[in-house]
């Protein structure tokens, strides 16, 4: 199989380099290729073999294919692939599918970017929202035939052939097909399921709660204070998804439960690690320019309290991120927030 990866950021690329190391028969399973716009990144990682700024120590396979440095390149990279994968933050999600669909794609595309869009422009009569990425294909990109590849998974432990587990979502069973084709191997198990809103939703607001989790720990409040923060943080998630149209049991799955255990506990997680700066103190602009990389959920929390609340759904952890990020309480006045609420029945 022939696979173009668009994005050459750390999961982009460790995606990448998984793929290109399957092997059936001793041969390898596929040819991969890797792009990127940066001209700079993709003499880097031409000549070096290394992606030294997201992805430091792993390489490259010798066969891998380095292409990019222009977007009029990524029309020359298109022509004869079997999938392609965007690896895009979701902020630059809208434009690769424009692109596709100008290019009158055909093979199946999968993303995999977490979040939700900040919303665009709107008016009185049709108010924009924030968009999970199957709906801005579906406003942009009619025509193509997608699916979402989530889960619990690192992007360093993934390239270095660390036993992980993914889902691979979609509506067409040939898209789920591409996908496990593609990268199921003896180190990465991929699960297929036709619910791509739940994995959607999972992916996007397990990084708002892991800002949740990460201030918690750097206050020191204890495990009882993260327990408590994960369990009902899922039961926030939850009620979002079936609101827009998931299946309830995939949050307790990998893409829901599975991404949000790890996400908001590893220390390789950078939207944790958001958290744990802003209880040091630090705005979060120095937090996020301290990691020098994307943290999704500092991008995408505002847009995930503003479509639960057009929906009527509560989400009282993701409100107070959303005030922590905008400066609005402290991370003390965040947790009493939380502890004051009036007690109730526990429920989904």
């Amino acid at each position: 199989m022939k696979i173009l990866v668009i994005g050459a950021g750390a999961w982009g690329t460790a995606l990448a380099v998984s793929a290109s190391l399957k092997t059936v028969s001793g041969q390898a399973a596929h040819e991969v290729s890797l792009w990127a716009r940066n001209p700079t990144l993709v003499e880097v990682l031409q000549s070096t073999r290394q992606n030294q700024r997201y992805l430091p120590g792993i390489t490259l396979a010798p066969d891998m294919h380095v292409l990019g440095g222009s977007d009029a390149s990524l029309e020359a990279a298109l022509v004869g692939q079997d999938l392609i994968v965007i690896a895009t933050p979701i902020a630059g999600v809208r434009s690769v599918f424009l692109r596709l669909q100008q290019a009158h794609v055909r093979v199946p595309v999968a993303w995999l970017s977490k979040g939700f869009e900040a919303p665009l422009a709107g008016t009185a009569a049709l108010p924009s929202v924030g968009l999970l990425v199957h709906e801005i294909r579906e406003q942009v990109a009619p025509d193509l035939r997608t699916g979402v590849l989530s889960g619990p998974s690192f992007a360093r432990e993934v390239a270095a052939g660390q036993p992980t587990a993914l889902v691979a979502a979609s509506e067409h069973a040939d898209v789920r097909d591409a996908l496990v084709d593609a990268f199921h191997s003896d180190t990465l198990r991929v699960y297929a399921s036709d619910d791509i809103i739940g994995v959607e939703v999972g992916g996007a607001v397990k990084n708002v709660l892991a800002i949740a989790t990460g201030f918690c720990d750097g206050l020191k409040l204890g495990l009882n204070a993260r327990a408590a923060l994960i369990t009902r943080g899922l039961a926030e998630m939850s009620r979002l998804g079936v609101a827009l149209g998931a299946h309830i049991e995939t949050f307790t799955g990998l893409s829901g439960l599975g991404d949000l255990v790890l996400t908001a506990t590893g220390d390789l997680s950078r939207n944790r690690q958001v958290g744990l700066l802003l209880a040091q103190g630090q705005t979060l602009a120095q937090a996020v320019a301290s990691l020098g990389h994307v943290a999704e959920g500092a991008y995408c929390a505002r847009t995930v309290v503003q479509r639960a609340k057009a929906l009527g759904i509560e989400m009282p952890i993701s409100e107070a991120v959303v005030a922590l990020l905008d400066g609005q309480v402290t991370p003390v006045q965040a947790v009493a927030s939380l502890m004051e609420r009036n007690a109730t029945v526990e429920q989904g």
